[in-house]
């Protein structure tokens, strides 16, 4: 008989016990261990006579004893099913206590406020980054597990926790991402303080995307601190791998050789997986000149390179959704870096480099069906939802509808790109990352009665290289 079944087995034979059949509890000096098993903090505590006030001598209540029965078979199922969950597997101290091992990766779930649901083991982990490479996106909407029934219940009694990843991830191909018109796209947010783990956490993630991305669907990953001018290097690079020619490219673009040192594992392990490299930003030059002397102020020919979609640029400033993300994220960056300097300038710089980062992405995309983007830039720069990862799905629709117009398709393609084809990660995240004024990650924006509707979440998920400190996770659900 198979460990699962064997548990299941247990737990059914518990359930036609007397305990559970008549819920009388017999006149006992003790506490029965597989009762005190299931007892919560919240019950009342024990008598002098060692019973517990309001068992003895009276009728055991159905919840007490159900928590008897499932106490009784976690502690059997733990025996039996030693290593199925090899992430909570630790050494037991001196006195025996195995402390349990937090998981490193987190969905933030569109609950209001939102909540974070633990990846509890590294086969959920997997399935996630492996449906992420397969275009699969991620819902913006509200995870719903409508009851706890049966089969929810015996999951969550044998492994530990409901499996929403299951639930969440399709196995059927779903037709709205598939074919012309779709592009899938992973933000991934660097700490303000990048470090190599935060790197080799990256290419990590990144080479669990791949393994299930299709050798003939355009994979790129998109670098923000590459200025466009560098682009020719990184074709070049893709082609020769020369790393010396491109680190003197990267700098002779005004790339700082720390910079170029930290990212060249990555750089060097998306070349291994013949991966496609996207230079996102702006000249810094005209990235100071946006901030010095405004957007008009930069050369116009490389403006309508940078900025795609100007109609809706202008438009995005005047939605209440981006006047909030404005307000409570993108201005509390700013530092003024002279006595002339101001916010205002500081505002028409952010959007400028978002604007420029979302249009070579989706430039890059709209005409590769089912085509990925891995982009890696900073947490101030996505956080919220709505950096360069919130304005990709406006330019991409933009482009499809000029294609359309100018006769660039040989036949008409339907935009299928929202919001939900863009997943956004934050890499080891700090409190501060999050602008939180405490030692908890801050999860949302928008809390008050007259911006509650326009609440946006930190990030679709926050994963760490290693356990975090239980200090820094609100709202964890299991």
């Amino acid at each position: 008989m198979g460990k699962h079944a064997l548990v299941l087995t247990v737990v059914l034979a518990l359930a036609q016990t007397e305990c559970c059949l008549g819920f009388q509890l017999a006149r006992e000096t003790h506490l029965p261990l597989s009762l005190a098993s299931g007892l919560s903090k919240n019950d009342e505590p024990s008598n002098d006579n060692g019973c517990v006030s309001g068992l003895c001598n009276s009728e055991l209540s159905r919840r007490d004893a159900c928590r008897s029965v499932v106490g009784t078979a976690l502690t059997m199922s733990s025996a039996l099913l030693g290593g199925a969950d090899p992430v909570f597997a630790t050494k037991e101290d001196e006195n025996g206590f195995a402390p349990a091992v937090r998981p490193t990766a987190y969905r933030v779930d569109s609950t209001i406020p939102p909540t974070l649901l633990p990846l509890s083991s590294a086969r959920k982990e997997k399935a996630t980054l492996k449906a992420l490479g397969g275009g699969s996106g991620t819902d913006k909407e509200e995870i719903k597990i409508d009851t706890l029934n049966l089969n929810n219940f015996m999951n969550k009694l044998v492994f530990g926790s409901i499996d929403f990843v299951s639930q969440t991830v399709s196995q059927s191909k779903d037709e709205s991402k598939v074919g012309p018109g779709y592009a899938s796209f992973v933000c991934m947010g660097m700490p303000s303080k990048t470090t190599s783990n935060d790197i080799d956490l990256a290419t990590s993630l990144m080479g669990s995307i791949l393994q299930s991305r299709r050798e003939e669907l355009a994979t790129g990953l998109g670098l923000s601190f590459c200025p466009m001018s560098s682009q020719p290097a990184l074709d070049a690079f893709t082609k020769s791998g020369d790393e010396s020619t491109l680190q003197s490219a990267l700098k002779g673009a005004g790339v700082g050789s720390e910079t170029i040192d930290l990212y060249m594992p990555l750089i060097r392990y998306a070349k291994s997986k013949s991966v496609d490299f996207l230079a996102l930003s702006p000249e810094f030059q005209d990235i100071e000149a946006a901030r010095t002397k405004g957007l008009a102020s930069v050369d116009f020919e490389r403006r309508k390179s940078y900025v795609l979609d100007p109609e809706g640029f202008i438009s995005m400033t005047q939605d209440p959704r981006y006047k909030l993300y404005t307000d409570r994220s993108l201005l509390k960056d700013f530092e003024p870096t002279n006595s002339e300097d101001n916010i205002k300038g500081f505002f028409a710089e952010r959007i400028f480099v978002h604007e420029a980062g979302a249009s070579a992405v989706a430039k890059y995309t709209v005409n590769k069906p089912e085509s990925m983007v891995v982009m890696i830039s900073p947490i101030s720069d996505v956080r919220y939802l709505q950096g360069i990862n919130g304005r990709i799905p406006r330019v991409f629709g933009s482009l499809v509808e000029k294609n359309n117009a100018n006769g660039v398709n040989s036949q008409t393609v339907t935009n299928k790109v929202s919001d939900n084809a863009v997943t956004t990660i934050l890499l080891n995240p700090t409190a501060l990352d999050t602008l939180s004024a405490g030692e908890k990650l801050r999860l949302e924006i928008g809390t008050g009665p007259d911006t509650i509707d326009y609440q946006s979440k930190i990030a679709d998920y926050i994963w760490f290289s290693s356990s975090p400190k239980v200090s820094l996770i609100p709202r964890l659900m299991n």
